[in-house]
This record gives C-alpha cells, sequence and structure tokens, in this order.
C-alpha cells in the first residue's frame, strides 16, 4: 500500500484536519466523545485553535500523499499526554497506520516526560487490541462515551 508519513499539523492544515475528523465521526460515531452534527457546526477558528499546538500535538498519516489516518493528545491530569481522535480509515486498517500514529503521540510525549493515556469505547476490540500491542494496559476505570449515553469507555494507560 506504500509508505506512512506521519505529519503534525498546525492551524494552516484545518481543512485536511476538518475533512478527516468528520469522516471519523460519521464512519465510527460510537467512539467518539463529540458528534458529527456538534462538529459540523465548527468554523475555521474553532480548527484552527485545536491544531495550535498549544495542549499537544495533532497528526495525520498519509499515503501517497492523501489523508488516511489521525489522531491527537492534550496535557491532561498534571503530568499525562491524554490521546485522542485516533481514527482510520477503513481502507487502510490492519497496514499499520493507527500504530505509526500512536507511536509519534507516545514518542511526543516522553520527549516532554509525559505519561500517556486514553479511552477506548469498550464496544471496539479491535482499537482496544492496538493499544494492547502498543502496551497499553486497561485500568478498569469507566465512564459513558458522552453525557446520557448509554456507551461506555475505558481508561487505558501506557505501562511504564
Amino acid at each position: 500500500m506504500g509508505a506512512i508519513d506521519i505529519r503534525e499539523v498546525t492551524p494552516r492544515d484545518w481543512k485536511l484536519w476538518r475533512d478527516l475528523r468528520l469522516r471519523a465521526l460519521q464512519e465510527a460515531p460510537g467512539a467518539y466523545g463529540s458528534t458529527y452534527q456538534r462538529e459540523l457546526g465548527f468554523v475555521e477558528s474553532d480548527w484552527a485553535s485545536r491544531l495550535d499546538g498549544s495542549a499537544g500535538p495533532a497528526v495525520l498519516a498519509l499515503r501517497a500523499g492523501e489523508p488516511v489516518g489521525m489522531g491527537a493528545g492534550f496535557r491532561d491530569r498534571g503530568g499525562w499526554l491524554h490521546v485522542v481522535a485516533m481514527w482510520t480509515d477503513p481502507a487502510h486498517r490492519s497496514t499499520g497506520v493507527g500504530t505509526a500514529v500512536l507511536d509519534h503521540l507516545v514518542r511526543w510525549a516522553a520527549a516532554r516526560d509525559l505519561r500517556v493515556h486514553l479511552d477506548v469505547a469498550a464496544a471496539n476490540p479491535r482499537a482496544q487490541t492496538l493499544y494492547e500491542r502498543a502496551g497499553f494496559v486497561a485500568t478498569g476505570e469507566t465512564r459513558p462515551l458522552r453525557d446520557g449515553s448509554v456507551e461506555m469507555v475505558e481508561r487505558m494507560v501506557l505501562a511504564r
């Protein structure tokens, strides 16, 4: 399928990020704390502010110049990077895209001496397997995916 290029994005890349994020929210609505309808209403400044790097990195995975995956992280819980927005285009799953995105985010955190955690949907065993292969372990901490949701997520942490 070709090499995977991982690129940290900036506010200038807001359209690329927006387009892929909206695809992700449509394709996997049960995987995210946000919704397609909510983010469809975002304006350029909303998207750009998410990519300014102040809270953490946002990355795109590209193959032959086309975005096929994404992920981001933001600092929270004092000394932690919270990995969010992980998604791979279905046609590119099981080809290393998710691993490449996650590896970049983990290296970014390690360079800043941050621990890494994420929330994974209980109904997404494929994502759970990806995270376990990368060294994440389940904490047993669960919460609803979003307010009013019956879908649950579990917090996973990267083992040291």
